[in-house]
């Protein structure tokens, strides 16, 4: 069955996107507005696209009913700095607490029981249980229909120390870290315990005949 993606409304097109660019990891983003109140909201249109510099996109929706940039865009466009935290299993439910549709005031942090600390060099604070987290500064952002899209460069990079194997080379216990995404419809996640691996293969000239 083919869908016209240039036809259908974007309540329709999101289905199946949602239901079929899966599993995609979870971006926890912690935010300041410009009166000092923090935000964090989890989204799942994430992704790392660069190393130089380090860049990582964020696809925010608008509200749906209001058209207007959420809380977490808002003060990403407004202050230029935001925290991108990893999600493990321990933190699911605090996490989905921090989906609510709250009032611009209320701070999402104190609403789910998040413990923080502070970040290095950008003024939100990074999720304290989170694995790994990513200071960051807004690069780009273009304004597209439903959506802002947000480049970030990566300032600052914090991994628990038990997942680090070896600083020098960057060897990482990503397993450890058991990292949950986005899957499927509303509400379902997976776990990334279930891994299996393929060596990158060399080019065989033989084979092009």
């Amino acid at each position: 069955m083919q869908f016209d993606m240039r036809s259908l409304p974007p309540a329709a097109r999101y289905k199946i996107m949602n239901s079929t660019v899966t599993p995609r990891p979870i971006a926890w983003i912690t935010t300041l507005s410009r009166d000092g109140v923090r935000n964090a909201a989890p989204y799942s249109f994430f992704n790392a696209v660069g190393d130089d510099p380090p860049l990582l996109v964020l696809g925010l929706l608008k509200h749906p009913v209001t058209g207007l940039m959420k809380d977490t865009a808002r003060n990403i466009m407004e202050t230029g700095e935001y925290v991108v935290n990893l999600v493990c299993e321990a933190d699911a439910e605090r996490m989905n607490q921090c989906s609510i549709d709250a009032p611009a005031a209320v701070d999402e942090i104190d609403y789910a029981g998040v413990d923080t600390v502070a970040s290095e060099l950008v003024k939100p604070p990074r999720i304290a249980t989170s694995p790994v987290s990513f200071e960051c500064r807004k690069h780009s952002a273009i304004d597209i229909g439903r959506q802002t899209i947000v480049l970030g460069e990566i300032l600052m990079a914090h991994i628990h120390d038990r997942f680090v194997l070896d600083a020098q080379k960057q060897y990482l216990d990503t397993p450890a870290m058991k990292l949950i995404g986005r899957t499927h419809g509303s509400g379902w996640y997976v776990r990334n315990s279930d891994q299996f691996k393929l060596d990158r293969p060399v080019y065989d000239p033989s084979r092009r005949d």
